[in-house]
């Protein structure tokens, strides 16, 4: 690119920097504008440093080729390639990803995923020092970097599973974070490593980090976190919903259904049809244990008034009453 077309880039309004994000057309490809121009500091954005990332022939490996620092391209996971040379990448990844040069640090979380689908157990060493330099680059006002270091998330989410979840608060709270934002492809990216999150990392672990989220000041966090919860407590199996206890479980669902946002409305009626599913099939499952105690014997209403304030197991008998409705309308039909 010459020195010309950068010093165009940077002088776009930007209502035709928003019109090209989501644009094919043009003579610039999408990943370039993307990375390069819609963060929110790209007027300052310096042409010169950009031409000598272009031409200094610098660069590290990625999917198993040497590019240079003139963009970055966002690789889904099942295209990434194994690296050439592994232990050469290792004993540089640190410094990469303290670089000031932004690129250089995308190349460095590409590289961090290659690892960790390639070679795992070379990388679990470094967990401890990868994540506080992975949630350094989720903080970065650079949305290239930042979207890169969310489909990182994703990878090591997959990748480890529970190994994951002495390292969760600092990812999950600014994933939470990046969900709520306004930038389309930031949000869809954080949403992705979010469901990975609740997909690859078990339900009891992850629903005590969840929990304190779903008070948070921020009503957009509150509705993210809503929606991981709700998707986590259907992959409990029935001994686990009876450890993190159903009473508590119920009284999260009542509290969401009230939340100013209907994200969180949703996901919480979502979750208290899950229970009622979960309680009926225990009670007949359970029917004929001499053992079983009293409150296993009440009904489903009786179970949510004794458990709720009586507005609280209104709602929840309302929306589960609808719920009912509506899938015997559809089986009927």
């Amino acid at each position: 690119m010459s020195a010309n077309a950068v010093r165009g880039l940077n002088v776009l309004p930007i209502s035709e920097l928003e019109k090209n994000e989501y644009s094919s057309k043009g003579n610039f490809p999408m990943s370039f504008l993307e990375n390069s121009i819609v963060p929110d500091n790209y007027q300052n954005v310096n042409s010169a440093s950009m031409l000598s990332a272009a031409q200094n022939g610098s660069g590290a490996e990625i999917n198993g080729d040497v590019v240079g620092n003139a963009e970055v391209e966002y690789i889904e996971t099942e295209k990434l390639t194994d690296l050439l040379s592994v232990d050469a990448t290792l004993n540089t990844l640190l410094a990469r990803l303290d670089s000031k040069d932004w690129v250089s640090v995308c190349e460095a979380l590409n590289n961090v995923r290659q690892l960790s689908v390639y070679h795992k157990e070379k990388l679990i060493d470094f967990l401890g020092d990868l994540i506080p330099k992975i949630v350094k680059s989720l903080k970065n006002p650079r949305s290239a970097v930042c979207k890169t270091a969310i489909m990182t998330c994703g990878d090591i989410f997959k990748v480890y599973n529970d190994l994951m979840i002495d390292f969760l608060d600092p990812l999950l709270v600014q994933l939470l974070l990046k969900s709520s934002q306004d930038k389309r492809f930031v949000c869809e990216a954080s949403e992705t490593a979010l469901i990975a999150m609740t997909t690859w990392i078990s339900p009891s672990l992850l629903l005590p980090r969840l929990q304190s989220y779903l008070k948070n000041k921020n009503p957009r966090v509150r509705a993210k976190a809503s929606m991981c919860f709700s998707r986590s407590v259907p992959r409990l199996d029935v001994e686990g919903i009876k450890a993190y206890g159903i009473n508590k479980l119920i009284e999260i669902a009542a509290s969401q259904l009230s939340d100013q946002l209907p994200e969180s409305r949703e996901a919480a009626r979502a979750l208290a049809v899950e229970l009622q599913a979960f309680y009926e099939r225990s009670k007949l499952s359970s029917s004929e244990d001499s053992s079983q105690e009293e409150v296993d014997c009440l009904s489903w209403e009786a179970f949510c008034q004794a458990e709720l304030s009586a507005l609280s197991a209104q709602a929840i008998l309302r929306v589960t009453s609808i719920a009912k409705q509506e899938e015997g309308s559809v089986a009927g039909c």
